[in-house]
């Protein structure tokens, strides 16, 4: 039997797709909300780590290789696409990624650019890109966006990364970890950490998933924060990794 976030991220990609299928032509060179680049560009990144999750789930060591030579600045990259023929080459990789997470055995720690993943982690990971990176294109559509209660998996990788976006900045991580409460699409109810209404964020569980990918500034959005380690982890959270990145601006990417 495969594994449900697996199934999670089949759904997320084949959404996208069926988004960017519909997208005219002239659409992929328009800038989108997120700092400005690109359709082209968004689908690209998207591909690229796509592409090196293959990669270390079906040679853990060459992707190790790979990496090592990739930062010293000597791995080649395929020649960028643009357009449809770069939709057709990251639907390609988007599914063999895919149908490697379902083959591999399930206690693999796969190497990453940080620390080692398990594969529902890595599965959980390239959900979060690619539900981020498609609301990007939504916003600059301006299309509604139907969501799943597997926004779950986004929310838990949020609620699991609180510390490490803090360390990530050299600051301490404030205490307690704050309750959280989101009510799913479904309008299921979804908790994580002890209960507490003094130390709390509590509301829509797509808006908490925009928040802690940086689609949206805290302000934009009707969730209930109180406490003082929630409100210093909602005005920088970042579920992702590498450097830290500056949430939007209030009002930038809401419409």
């Amino acid at each position: 039997m495969g594994l449900q976030q697996v199934d999670d991220l089949r759904e997320e990609g084949e959404a996208l797709y069926g988004l960017l299928t519909a997208l005219p032509a002239d659409a992929w060179e328009r800038p989108t909300p997120f700092k400005g680049r690109t359709v082209n560009w968004v689908v690209q990144h998207l591909h690229d780590a796509d592409r090196w999750a293959v990669h270390s789930v079906t040679d853990p060591e060459g992707f190790r290789r790979w990496a090592a030579e990739r930062a010293r600045g000597g791995a080649a990259a395929p020649e960028p696409l643009a357009g449809k023929p770069l939709l057709d080459r990251w639907r390609s990789y988007f599914d063999d990624l895919c149908s490697a997470l379902d083959a591999a055995d399930p206690a693999l720690r796969a190497p990453w650019f940080g620390p080692d993943m398990g594969i529902r982690m890595m599965a959980t990971a390239r959900q979060m890109e690619t539900w981020a990176h498609g609301q990007d294109i939504y916003d600059l559509l301006q299309v509604t966006r139907t969501n799943t209660d597997r926004v779950r998996n986004i929310c838990h990788i949020g609620v699991r990364t609180m510390g490490w976006t803090f360390v990530n900045r050299k600051l301490p991580v404030p205490s307690p970890a704050p309750h959280v409460r989101l009510t799913a699409p479904s309008g299921t109810v979804w908790t994580w950490n002890d209960a507490s209404e003094d130390h709390l964020i509590e509301g829509d569980a797509v808006e908490f998933a925009h928040v802690v990918t940086q689609g949206r500034n805290i302000t934009d959005t009707h969730l209930t924060v109180n406490g003082e380690p929630a409100t210093e982890w909602m005005a920088i959270a970042q579920c992702f990794a590498g450097p830290p990145e500056t949430p939007p601006e209030p009002g930038q990417r809401s419409w």
